[in-house]
C-alpha cells in the first residue's frame, strides 16, 4: 500500500525544451475531452464542495491512464488534487545508481498544471519498489546514496510538488520499526535524515510520514505518534502524517479515527488521508455498498471536523483502475466510481459529506438518518470451546439527531454445535440498565458457514443521542444443558478485547438492516 501524489510541471528544472514541447502535444491529444469536460463541469465538484470548506480532495492517477480520454475527463474535472501511484517511485526516477530518469513523473505533473492541480509527491523513501542496486549497497554506502536521491528528485520537482511522503510505511503493525535498508544501515535516525535532506532540496514543500493502519487508534498510531514527537522535540522538519485508509467493510471502520486526527494535530502537524478506497469481499451487495458508503462518509467527516486535516485523497477514484483485486484476490469494487466510470452510491455519500445536495444514491445513512447507527464489539471471554458465549456490545449514534433505541436490534451470529437446543441469555451490565435491554436467541431459517443461529438484542425505551454510546452491554449466553459451543469459526466471534468497529454485527432499525454484513 502506499500513497500517491503529484505535482505540477518546474519547466526550469524539468525536461529540455524540445521533450517539454512534445510531453504537452500528447496530453493535448490524450487529455483533450478532460479539458472540455473541465470547462463546462457543473459546479458543486467534489473538490469544489471541498474547498468551500477550507479542504482539498483528490485521486491518485499513474501513466497507463493518462491515455483514456473517458476516465481523464473525469479527473481533471472532479480533483483538485492528484499523487501519481508509481512515477516518482524509486525504481523508476533511479532504476540504475547515479542515473535518473523523471520522464513519467513529469507527464502527471503536466497534467496537474493544465488542470489547475496540486501534487502530491510520492514517495522519496521506501521498502518497497527499490531498485536492486539499492539493497546490494554496504551499510556505509546507504546514507549517502538515499541523500543524493532525495536531493535529486526534489530538486527537480521543487516548485510543481506541494506536499512530499518523504518516508512511507516505516512501521510494521506492532509498532516496531520495518526493516529495509536504510533502517538496517542507519537505524531509527534514517527518518529524521531524509526529513532534513528533503528540506534543503525543497525548503517550500510540505512534508509528510506516510503510513497504513494508523486511522485509528492502536499500537501503530501510537508509534507514528511517538515518532513524530521527538522528530519536532529535536527541530526535525515535518509538517505532516499522512494516512492512507485503505480500508475494508469487513475489518470495521477504524477505532476513533477522528480523535487519532486531533491529537496528531494537537503537535502542530497537519493531517492529510492519503490513499483512502474501501473494498469488499466480492461480489458487492446492497448490505456491503451501504457500509462502504457508510465508511467513506465517516472519513470525511472526520477531516471535516479536524482543522489541520488538510483534505482527502482517493486512491484512484473508479474500480477500472484499483490496485485492489489484483492485491487481494476476490476482493474489490473499493473505490467512488465503477469500472464503466459512473458514479456509485458512495460518491453520493461523499458529496452529501461535503455538503453537496444529495444526487439520490444510497449513502449509507446521513445525519439523524438510521444508517448512522453503527455496532462495536470486544470479546469479553479468551476461551473459544466452554459453556457460554460472551459478546460485549454497544451501539453508537453517528448521527445529528436522536434514534429511537425501540426500534434498533442487534444480531451477534453463531453456531450452536452440540446439545441442547434451547437458550438462555443474560444482560450482565450495562450503564444504561439491563433492564431495558432485551435479548434472545434465534435459529436460522437457512444455516450460513459460521452461523446457524443469532443472538438478538434490543430495547424496551430509551433513545440514543447524536454522538452518544449505549456503553457496553455485557451479553452472555447458555444452553440449557451447559453444554460445550465451539467459537473458533463463529462468523461475528472475534479475539479483540477492546471494543471497535463490527461489521459483523448487524443493526436494524425498524427491520431494516443499516449497518453491518449479514453471513
Amino acid at each position: 500500500m502506499s500513497s500517491i501524489k503529484m505535482c505540477k510541471h518546474d519547466r526550469a528544472r524539468g525536461l529540455p525544451a524540445l521533450l517539454a514541447g512534445a510531453l504537452t502535444l500528447a496530453l493535448a491529444l490524450a487529455s483533450g475531452p478532460a479539458t472540455a469536460a473541465q470547462q463546462s463541469a457543473r459546479q458543486g465538484s467534489l473538490h469544489e464542495l471541498a474547498a468551500a470548506q477550507g479542504k482539498y480532495f483528490g485521486s491518485a492517477t499513474d501513466n497507463p491512464e493518462l491515455t483514456d480520454a473517458a476516465y481523464t475527463a473525469v479527473l481533471g474535472s472532479e480533483f483538485g488534487q492528484i499523487t501519481p501511484g508509481n512515477s516518482m517511485k524509486w525504481d523508476t526516477t533511479e532504476p540504475v545508481q547515479g542515473q535518473f530518469n523523471f520522464a513519467k513523473g513529469d507527464v502527471v505533473t503536466a497534467f496537474a498544471a493544465q488542470h489547475g492541480q496540486t501534487v502530491r509527491g510520492h514517495t522519496l523513501v521506501w521498502h518497497s519498489q527499490l531498485p536492486g542496486w539499492v539493497g546490494s549497497l554496504p551499510s556505509g554506502q546507504v546514507e549517502a546514496a538515499m541523500t543524493r536521491h532525495i536531493t535529486e528528485e526534489a530538486t527537480h520537482y521543487r516548485g510543481a510538488v506541494t506536499a512530499w511522503d518523504v518516508v512511507n510505511e516505516p512501521f510494521n503493525e506492532d509498532g516496531t520499526f520495518r526493516t529495509s535498508p536504510f533502517y538496517t544501515a542507519m537505524g531509527s535516525d534514517y527518518v529524521a535524515t531524509a526529513l532534513r535532506a528533503a528540506h534543503a532540496a525543497d525548503p517550500d514543500a510540505k512534508l509528510y510520514l506516510n503510513d497504513y493502519n494508523i486511522e485509528g487508534l492502536g499500537a501503530k498510531s501510537d508509534a507514528m505518534y511517538a515518532l513524530v514527537t521527538e522528530l519536532l522535540d529535536e527541530g526535525v522538519p515535518l509538517d505532516g502524517v499522512g494516512m492512507q485508509a485503505h480500508l475494508a467493510v469487513q475489518y470495521g471502520f477504524p477505532y476513533q479515527m477522528r480523535a487519532n486526527m486531533q491529537r496528531f494535530a494537537d503537535l502542530g502537524l497537519d493531517v492529510a488521508v492519503t490513499e483512502l478506497d474501501v473494498r469488499m469481499e466480492l461480489p458487492a451487495d446492497a448490505t456491503k455498498t451501504t457500509t462502504q458508503s457508510s465508511y467513506y462518509r465517516q472519513v470525511v467527516e472526520a477531516c471535516l471536523a479536524v482543522e489541520r486535516c488538510v483534505g482527502v485523497t482517493v486512491w484512484d477514484y473508479t474500480d477500472k483502475y484499483s490496485w485492489v483485486p489484483s492485491t487481494f484476490p476476490g476482493q474489490g469494487a473499493a473505490n467512488l466510481y465503477d469500472e464503466n466510470l459512473a458514479p456509485k452510491p458512495a460518491y453520493s455519500a461523499v458529496r452529501t459529506a461535503l455538503g453537496g445536495e444529495d444526487d439520490g444514491g444510497d449513502d449509507g445513512g446521513e445525519g439523524g438518518d438510521p444508517g448512522a447507527l453503527k455496532a462495536q464489539y470486544r470479546n469479553s471471554d479468551s476461551s473459544v470451546g466452554d459453556n457460554q458465549i460472551k459478546p460485549g456490545l454497544q451501539l453508537v449514534n453517528t448521527g445529528t439527531t436522536a434514534v429511537a433505541l425501540p426500534d434498533v436490534t442487534l444480531r451477534y451470529w453463531f453456531t450452536a454445535g452440540n446439545g441442547a437446543s434451547d437458550y438462555r441469555t443474560w444482560c450482565d451490565w450495562s450503564p444504561i440498565g439491563c433492564s431495558t435491554v432485551t435479548h434472545r436467541v434465534v435459529a436460522m431459517d437457512t444455516p450460513k458457514a459460521g452461523a446457524d443461529h443469532y443472538l438478538e438484542v434490543g430495547f424496551g425505551s430509551g433513545s440514543l443521542a447524536p454522538g452518544a454510546t449505549t456503553g457496553e452491554i455485557q451479553m452472555r449466553l447458555n444452553k440449557s444443558d451447559w453444554s460445550v459451543f465451539d467459537e473458533s469459526d463463529d462468523y461475528s466471534h472475534g479475539s479483540g478485547t477492546s471494543y471497535a468497529d463490527a461489521p459483523k454485527i448487524a443493526v436494524y432499525v425498524g427491520g431494516e438492516q443499516v449497518w453491518g454484513v449479514a453471513p
